[in-house]
C-alpha cells in the first residue's frame, strides 16, 4: 500500500513568523498534534511545530505563546516521505525517527498531506490489511508505537527544572 492510499490530504499549515498561538488555535480547531510549517511567501514546507514544541517553548522562554514565533519553537530537522512510498518505508521511519506524523512532500517540497501513526493502525484493522496490503506486521506497528513511547536519550538537568 503506497503512503497516498492513506494520508489526510486537508491538512492545517502555519507559517514562519505566526505566533505560536496561531499553531495552537490551528490545532484546536483541526484536533491535530502537529502542524507542518511553511516558509513565509513561499508554500514549502520548512518544518514541523507539535503541541509538545510549543509547551517546551513557552516554558524554557516563560514568555506567553502569543509573544513566540513558530520558527523559535518549531523542528527544523523535517522528516517526510513521497506519495508513492510504501506505508512500510512510512512507518520505518516514524520508528527510527520516534515521530508519529510525517509530512507528504513533492519534489519540491510542498505539501500534499500527511500520514500518522494512527492512519496506519486504523488502516490495519480492516479487512484489507489482513490480506497484508500494508506490507507490515501488526507487532511492527506496535513495535513503532513502543520506541515512538520511548525517552530521548537526552539527560535531563534536574537544575534547569528547579
Amino acid at each position: 500500500m503506497k503512503v497516498r492510499d492513506l494520508m489526510t490530504t486537508d491538512v492545517a499549515t502555519a507559517t514562519t513568523s505566526a505566533p505560536l498561538s496561531a499553531a495552537v488555535r490551528l490545532m484546536w480547531d483541526c484536533d491535530c498534534g502537529a502542524v507542518p510549517v511553511i516558509e513565509e511567501g513561499s508554500d514549502r514546507v520548512v518544518g514541523m511545530i507539535t503541541d509538545r514544541d510549543i509547551c517546551i517553548a513557552t516554558w524554557s522562554k516563560d514568555r506567553a505563546p502569543s509573544a513566540i514565533p513558530i520558527s523559535e519553537a518549531m523542528s527544523p530537522n523535517l522528516f517526510h516521505c513521497a506519495p508513492d512510498d510504501n506505508v512500510a518505508l512510512a512507518e520505518h521511519l516514524m520508528r527510527l525517527k520516534q515521530i508519529r506524523r510525517i509530512p507528504v512532500l513533492n519534489e519540491e517540497r510542498k505539501l500534499l498531506g500527511i500520514i500518522s501513526l494512527a492512519d496506519i493502525v486504523a488502516q490495519s484493522q480492516t479487512e484489507a490489511a489482513r490480506w497484508n496490503e500494508l506490507e507490515l506486521a501488526p507487532n511492527e506497528i506496535a513495535s513503532t508505537l513502543a520506541n515512538i513511547c520511548q525517552p530521548r536519550a537526552v539527560p535531563i538537568e534536574r537544575e534547569a527544572l528547579s
